[in-house]
């Protein structure tokens, strides 16, 4: 039910939620239509998680600066729990001002208390309407959002990947709010570790059983330094973080949450003691299209064998529908429906899922569903093309006739070094698994490889009279099928090209022993061996250029070929061994060898995956990645397009851990955690060992 309220001098909103059973929020803002009395609206959303039940009130205030006048305000519950044993509620409100003044100013909301304890919580949002150079408009803020109860295995909290979108290509980064933790002992959070610019967290050490709040905020920076113009004639610089240090943010938004920390578990891998998502569920950071007036259908899809899937928790939209359904006993399928309105245009809206079982619950995903007024374009283009999934490449081929008036030389693949081919009738394009940008997903039942093929833009240009093409392609291998052990062999070379370096290549292989001299053929794959076995691998760098130098930066072990597998273990980081078993070797700069004992994940996954981090740099040159060698902790820097390259991925395996029937001592099975909490090891070898900085 909408709320009808009057203009307020400070313009305070009233919303039916709970504070007794407060649960997180979230805050998202974009510019809306600019009146001919140079007067400006501005749409602001924001989402409340609560616990138990969906009433009460929560106050949005205006605490800085000129908020302008309150045209109207609404709120709606858009999904709540289907389950007395797991309650939970979600709304979404929306406010519309009309600001005379475009200048900064500050709305935020507080009140108490947490659900799960007696102290308060604030919520404060950064809105700064002036005129960016770069697009010529206001800005818009980044988009956020969390479903309302995250439960997580104690030994499980790995790359907690939290939704960071900017609909205006700014780079957004994560932090804890400057006051979390302050008055409330649960919300401080030493043993967490969060990857600004990912908006990730990790647990450095495993947190206590029980409920944790996070009070976090986001912030978007320009690329490049910017002007922001105000309405008065006053102008300010935006300073990217790349030119400056501690610039000041276009805005900043609030998102808090909570998460329960569940009991641990022997095994983290989904679907075994987590519900996990099958296909055609949407991937996290997935982008979707959407149109006013028209019905977009997101399909959710999940798995448990252990016990019936409850429900899927939604983020969404206020006027969003959801249906659930049991395809089978182990598998159940949710429907999501949302029809934008008139004004949603413009807008990026998140929505978040889980699906959740009476003890545990899947990852978190979220995506973001930009809406237009009609269709785009490029939408409705056709065109004849084909993808084929060879061993470790992706094959596109596209007819020219479909693509009339695209010039060859404007196309370019995630990662613009990659080049793409034509004849008279067709472009052409080969990319490896592993390189040209490919970004690797795991689907729940497929690994995904996905690329895309772009138009370049002229980042001074002010306007383009080229048609933008995006054209998006992908292989999936099904996991029960093993496919995986099939399309990584037989080729491990890698190439890439940066405009410093030309074309250089890395080989990754298994040698048979300690000698490194004899490579294990593609016909001995998958590679056998047992527990506490030496393995034996070496990467090797190729360029033309003379005087380079190789550094492995990171090395760690997934049960998959994915790299950004939830469960891994590090033994290589941030150029510092991290396992007591491994030993360097070589003094060749372009050879990297080293030995490992072998290791398995716990349960019944019997495959290991490796996957290191590279990077080749000009020889003797003392500020560059690889003259550093060992960082106890990483830090910023920017890095010297001439003096070394960008980092690169490289996989090897699988390696196939053979198991024993009598018992054995010792490092039996690695049980896969949040992050490997080992000091830092020294072993002597033929190679001279990195200083640690």
């Amino acid at each position: 039910m909408a709320i009808s309220l009057d203009l307020l001098l400070f313009c305070t909103v009233a919303v039916q939620i709970a504070s007794t059973s407060f649960y997180g929020g979230s805050m998202t803002f974009f510019p809306g239509e600019r009146h001919q009395d140079g007067t400006l609206e501005v749409s602001v959303y924001y989402r409340e998680s609560s616990n138990k039940s969906c009433g009460g009130q929560l106050n949005w205030d205006c605490l800085h600066g000129d908020c302008g006048n309150l045209l109207n305000s609404e709120a709606f519950v858009t999904d709540q729990g289907n389950s007395d044993l797991f309650p939970w509620c979600q709304s979404e409100g929306h406010m519309a001002r009309i600001l005379v003044n475009d200048s900064p100013f500050i709305l935020g909301s507080s009140g108490c208390c947490w659900d799960i304890n007696a102290t308060g919580w604030r919520l404060d949002t950064l809105v700064d309407m002036g005129t960016r150079s770069d697009t010529q408009l206001p800005n818009s803020s980044p988009i956020t959002a969390t479903v309302p109860k995250l439960r997580i295995p104690q030994n499980c909290f790995s790359n907690v990947s939290l939704l960071a979108y900017d609909p205006n290509g700014d780079d957004v980064r994560c932090r804890f709010a400057s006051d979390a933790g302050v008055n409330c002992s649960f919300c401080s959070h030493p043993d967490i570790s969060l990857d600004q610019d990912l908006c990730s967290l990790n647990a450095i050490n495993p947190l206590a059983l029980g409920v944790h709040v996070f009070e976090m905020v986001l912030e978007d920076f320009p690329t490049k330094d910017i002007n922001s113009t105000y309405r008065d004639g006053s102008s300010v610089v935006k300073h990217s973080p790349k030119q400056t240090a501690d610039p000041t943010p276009l805005s900043r938004i609030p998102l808090q949450f909570a998460v329960e920390m569940l009991s641990p578990v022997e095994n983290c891998t989904s679907g075994e003691v987590q519900p996990r998502f099958l296909t055609p569920t949407p991937s996290h950071g997935d982008i979707q299209k959407a149109t006013v007036g028209q019905v977009l259908v997101i399909t959710l899809r999940a798995q448990f064998a252990h016990s019936p899937i409850l429900d899927f928790q939604v983020s969404g939209p206020w006027n969003m529908s959801k249906t659930t359904v049991n395809q089978s006993s182990t598998i159940a399928i949710a429907t999501i429906r949302w029809t934008p309105q008139e004004s949603d245009t413009g807008r990026s809206v998140p929505i978040c899922f889980t699906a959740d079982a009476l003890t545990s619950q899947s990852e978190m995903r979220c995506i973001q569903v930009s809406v237009n007024q009609s269709p785009m374009p490029e939408q409705s283009m056709t065109g004849e093309g084909a993808v084929s999934c060879k061993g470790n490449l992706i094959n596109i081929v596209l007819s020219k006739a479909s693509l009339q008036g695209v010039d060859l030389n404007w196309l370019h693949l995630n990662d613009p070094s990659c080049s793409l081919t034509a004849n008279d009738t067709h472009i052409m394009g080969t990319v490896s698994l592993n390189t040209c940008g490919t970004v690797i997903e795991d689907s729940g039942d497929f690994i995904v490889f996905k690329n895309e093929i772009n138009t370049f833009e002229v980042a001074s240009a002010v306007i383009s009279r080229r048609s933008h093409i995006k054209i998006g392609f992908s292989c999936q291998y099904p996991k029960e099928a093993n496919a995986i052990s099939r399309y990584m062999i037989p080729d491990f070379n890698y190439v890439f090209t940066e405009s410093s370096f030309g074309s250089f290549g890395y080989s990754f292989d298994i040698f048979t022993d300690q000698t490194f001299e004899t490579v294990v053929g593609p016909s001995n794959y998958p590679v056998k061996t047992k527990l506490l076995e030496k393995i034996y691998m070496g990467i090797e760098s190729h360029s033309s250029f003379p005087n380079t130098q190789l550094f492995v930066e990171s090395c760690r072990g997934t049960p998959d070929g994915n790299p950004q597998n939830p469960v891994f273990y590090d033994f290589l980081q941030n150029g510092c061994l991290l396992d007591e078993t491994m030993m360097e070797h070589s003094d060749n700069p372009n050879k990297y060898y080293f030995e490992i004992e072998a290791f398995r994940f716990s349960g019944d996954q019997n495959q290991v995956f490796i996957s290191c981090s590279v990077i080749l740099c000009a020889q003797d040159e003392p500020n560059s990645r690889c003259s550093l060698g060992c960082l106890q902790s990483p830090y910023r820097r920017k890095r010297d397009v001439a003096m070394e390259t960008g980092v690169h991925y490289l996989t090897q395996g699988p390696i196939v851990v053979v198991r024993e029937d009598m018992h054995t001592e010792g490092r039996e099975q690695l049980t896969p955690r949040i992050q490997q909490t080992l000091s830092l090891k020294r072993r002597k070898s033929g190679r001279k060992l990195r200083d640690a900085h």
